[in-house]
């Protein structure tokens, strides 16, 4: 049962718990209990699984392992410390590890300093970089306070000797909770503490998380359940503790009234102002090349203000950069740091008191996970601003900042019923020693992300496992387990188990870059990210030239020049952040308010002020707001969330578009626009080029017409999944996503006996498996996870079906608009299709142009 705990214990109680060490220690160290220790020490010390949600440097980790070095300084006290693990801590970084390691050291050497003796406490990290004769020595002198990641505690529960130091462990704490949920490792790590809890029993579980929603989701995740019912746990929200300072800002007056030179000029001088102003200031851009170009142009545009006492950090650099660039931020040597998304968890980074976010950070729990960064202290204010360079941006962080300081977060999406990783998992149980299949069933339903697996799916993943799909041999793929449903048993089958296991365990895809060709000639290379949105006749931009894409085979990609098309995905696609489904709905219903007043016939000023009390924004963006919506609302319709507008445009060179403004965010629009160009080109026997944003989609056939609201009208009485299941089924997107699924399903192994397969190697593999599973009967179980994960992870479906049967039902209505020249909420989308080709200077004119034509469309402009 998941319980909100509402009131904090009183201290006296939560005093009372600690052992005169711990006390003194305390006392001596801080002058009151932190707010999540007020709640949850007493709840960790009686045993209590709990969730404790707060924000970065409120006390959290303290709060998770006070109550454990009581106990186990009771313990050392009494000279009854074991040689055993007592408790594990998981954390999704090995950086974060260290900082826990070093962070637990110090109030443990406190206290033996305050004693005169060793306590004998050992605090241990064990991770896939520890050495072996690192791990040997835990055996000799086993840690009892394990520090871990997902993957290495799998791992662990399958060496045999290590196996038993576990077998009475206590307390597992799960840091960042938030990050693990929503992907994979979460599942897999579900999947493991089950493991763990049929070797040691009943533990304490304690989740440590950031700002996240819906939390008794995230607490049923953590604890998990049992006999069909979800296990106690009991959850403490204190994610609104720290004072929110936060404003929207634009770095000129007008966005449409700009030079792209006045534009970046402006934008700079705002990023130095406000950066020199503060003493460390951390900004976060949307993708690693817009990190890598901040930096750039500070040090070029202010070379006296930013020489080495600026960095940049994101994924693609060298970890030894990354661990340099966070100790410089610790030692307070730089005065800047630009990041895409790599310091969003809480990896130790010192004093920061501003967070810069350039661009919409596409949710309010990212925006919030973010700017917590800063006021690093629990009494401090988090301090952030939110830099926009369009009027979408400003619509779109407006109500976001509304969101965030009303507490209205998104939810986000847990995966469920993941075949792939459960075959991994199951593998290693296996290599535990024999198992009933019965109890293995019961385990696995036992996790948050299993509780209503169909029995069919789990007996499907067996029947891979123990070689049923005999044909598969063929292609190198083996029985990896026997089954004996005589006896109802199961177990491992090759000596190389283990070695195999622990060498491939792991749920993270290895990516890398994509050569483009045409024919034998390289043209340059993509990153697959990127490479699995494309489908045949998509046009793209590369080193400044445009091509069409043709198909791909291992890591090479076929094109053929297209001079003068207009290409359809951008460059940056591939690492934009979509926007959440429930921020997208905010923007909607806000939308919405607005049409309603200028209906009416409000005038400026009492729609502006309205504004300024609905979002929490200066007059500048109200303005701006105010102008950009009437604008469209003179010139077409405003489309809401309870008002999807298609609008027929004809572009420059004759291309017709049918243009969706479906403000749901990209991932539900993806999964609409391509049910919907599926039932076209199944009709009309041609391709159909997409293009989509978060806040709508196009379709395109050049210069024919497509007949989109027919194709619309086909899909609200068809199977929304099954469309959409047969629309990716010769795409790059299920072969990428098939082969991440096959590795961690096992099919096919990144390494055996010690030499690792090129991801190329493993590409083609997976083609030729992916070609020869489709044609066995049934759904075969990893074919099945593969358009699982695109329509589910991927795409939205879940919530494009809602708005399929909004539609359906009338609460969404469609309308049609043409025009000649696209309305202002299409400008950015058409425009989108134009941004990688065009200069710099030319893409601000070119919508400027567009803008124009319009303002004189609707009679504000001569």
């Amino acid at each position: 049962m998941i319980t909100f705990q509402e009131e904090p214990y009183p201290d006296d109680r939560t005093y009372g718990i600690l052992c005169p060490l711990v006390k003194r220690w305390f006392k001596g160290k801080f002058r009151e209990f932190a707010v999540p220790q007020k709640y949850a020490l007493l709840n960790i010390h009686n045993r209590l699984n709990t969730l404790v949600s707060a924000p970065t440097g409120s006390g959290k980790t303290l709060t998770a392992f006070l109550s454990i070095i009581n106990e186990l300084a009771s313990l050392s006290e009494k000279n009854m410390l074991e040689d055993k693990v007592y408790c594990v801590y998981i954390s999704p970084l090995k950086a974060l590890n260290n900082d826990i390691e070093k962070n637990l050291r110090e109030p443990l050497t406190e206290m033996e300093e305050l004693i005169g003796k060793p306590m004998g406490i050992r605090v241990v990290v064990r991770t896939g970089d520890t050495p072996s004769s690192a791990k040997s020595r835990m055996l000799d002198k086993p840690p009892h306070i394990l520090i871990t990641t997902p993957e290495t505690l799998s791992i662990v529960l399958n060496a045999p000797k290590f196996r038993q130091l576990l077998k009475d462990v206590k307390w597992v704490i799960v840091d960042e909770i938030h990050s693990l949920a929503e992907n994979k490792r979460g599942v897999h790590l579900s999947l493991t503490l089950e493991r763990l809890q049929n070797l040691a029993g009943r533990f304490t579980r304690i989740g440590l998380s950031a700002t996240i929603s819906p939390l008794d989701k995230v607490g049923e995740f953590l604890v998990g359940y049992e006999n069909g019912e979800v296990r106690d746990c009991r959850i403490i929200d204190v994610q609104f503790l720290k004072k929110l300072d936060l404003k929207v800002l634009t770095p000129v007056k007008n966005i449409m009234d700009t030079t792209q030179d006045e534009l970046q000029n402006s934008l700079y001088r705002l990023i130095d102002d406000l950066v020199s102003s503060h003493k460390t200031t951390l900004i976060f851009t949307n993708t690693r090349s817009g990190t890598e170009r901040v930096v750039h142009n500070l040090k070029s545009r202010f070379p006296n203000r930013y020489s080495d006492n600026i960095g940049a950090h994101h994924s693609s650099l060298s970890r030894e950069h990354r661990v340099a660039v966070e100790n410089s931020l610790k030692e307070g040597r730089l005065k800047c740091v630009v990041s895409s998304t790599s310091l969003e968890l809480g990896i130790d980074i010192g004093y920061i008191d501003l967070v810069i976010l350039l661009g919409s950070p596409k949710s309010v729990a990212r925006a919030l996970q973010r700017v917590g960064r800063s006021g690093h202290r629990l009494h401090e204010t988090a301090k952030g601003r939110i830099i926009v360079m369009d009027r979408d941006d400003l619509v779109e962080c407006s109500v976001l900042l509304k969101n965030a300081l009303e507490g209205n977060i998104d939810k986000i999406h847990i995966p469920t019923n993941c075949l792939d990783v459960l075959a991994q998992q199951i593998y290693g149980i296996c290599i535990e020693e024999k198992q009933y299949i019965e109890n293995i069933f019961h385990l696995v339903r036992r996790s948050y992300c299993y509780h209503d697996i169909l029995r069919q799916d789990f007996d499907s993943v067996l029947d891979y496992l123990s070689g049923e799909y005999v044909a598969l041999e063929e292609r190198s793929v083996y029985a990896k387990i026997w089954v004996d449903h005589m006896t109802g048993m199961m177990g491992k089958r090759s000596k190389l188990a283990r070695v195999l296991y622990s060498t491939n365990v792991g749920t993270i895809p290895e990516e890398s870059y994509v050569t483009v060709k045409i024919g034998t000639q390289r043209v340059g290379k993509v990153e697959e990210g990127f490479l699995e949105r494309l489908k045949k006749g998509d046009i793209f931009v590369l080193g400044g030239n445009i091509y069409q894409f043709r198909y791909a085979r291992g890591q090479t990609a076929q094109v053929s020049p297209a001079v003068g098309r207009v290409p359809t995905v951008p460059s940056w696609f591939s690492e934009q952040l979509p926007l959440s489904f429930d921020l997208a709905s905010s923007v909607g219903r806000f939308r919405r308010l607005m049409e309603e007043r200028l209906d009416i016939g409000e005038g400026k000023d009492d729609i502006v002020k309205f504004i300024l009390d609905f979002l929490y924004v200066d007059e500048n963006s109200a303005n701006s707001l105010y102008e950009y919506i009437r604008e469209q609302f003179l010139y077409a319709e405003i489309p809401t969330d309870k008002r999807v507008l298609v609008e027929f445009y004809r572009g420059f060179r004759g291309e017709k578009y049918v243009i969706f403004h479906s403000l749901y965010g990209r991932r539900v629009n993806d999964a609409l626009s391509r049910a919907i160009a599926y039932v076209i080109s199944k009709r009309e026997r041609r391709d159909i080029m997409i293009s989509l944003t978060d806040n709508g989609f196009y379709l395109s056939a050049g210069s024919s017409g497509v007949n989109a609201l027919q194709a619309l009208e086909d899909i609200k009485s068809l199977d929304l999944r099954k469309t959409l299941t047969k629309a990716i089924d010769r795409t790059e997107v299920l072969a990428r996503r098939f082969r991440h699924c096959a590795t961690r399903s096992l099919m096919i192994l990144r390494t055996y006996k010690g030499r690792r397969k090129s991801i190329g190697r493993q590409q083609i593999g997976s083609k030729v498996l992916l070609n020869f599973v489709k044609k066995l009967p049934g759904e075969f179980p990893i074919l099945k996870e593969a358009r699982r994960e695109v329509l589910e992870d991927l795409m939205d479906v879940s919530n494009a079906e809602k708005i399929l049967n909004g539609i359906r039902s009338g609460e969404i209505r469609i309308e049609e608009v043409s025009t000649e020249i696209p309305s202002p909420f299409a400008l950015n989308l058409i425009a989108q299709g134009y941004m990688d080709y065009l200069r710099l200077e030319e893409r601000l004119e070119f919508i400027k142009r567009m803008h124009e034509a319009t303002l004189r469309r609707i009679g504000l402009k001569r």
